[in-house]
């Protein structure tokens, strides 16, 4: 599978655009971490606790935008895109979307 935030693959020519394509993931922070990170913030510096969090939840995302793809028979994912948002006051989501489609 290609993944690529381009519009094209180099020397590939698009056969057929199948769709769009997504994975999601919503986490929610925990109370240690929310400590941590008012210490953190009063101090200043990384708040590790959140870039794990984060990283993980767009892993998560990464590798169902792919299975998505996947079920579609696509050969690569075009214009890959990451967005987060907050759901809640203590939950965020990590969406990660592409178009998927099959090449020559």
């Amino acid at each position: 599978m290609i993944i690529t935030n381009t519009d094209s693959v180099p020397e590939r020519e698009v056969a057929e655009i199948l769709g769009v394509v997504r994975g999601n993931s919503v986490r929610a922070k925990h109370i240690g971490r929310d400590i941590m990170a008012v210490l953190k913030g009063i101090v200043g510096g990384e708040i590790s606790g959140y870039t794990e969090l984060l990283a993980d939840s767009r892993e998560e995302s990464y590798k169902r935008m792919i299975s998505d793809a996947e079920e579609l028979g696509a050969d690569a994912i075009l214009n890959v895109r990451f967005v987060t948002s907050m759901i809640a006051q203590t939950m965020s989501e990590m969406l990660a979307y592409g178009t998927a489609v099959k090449l020559k």
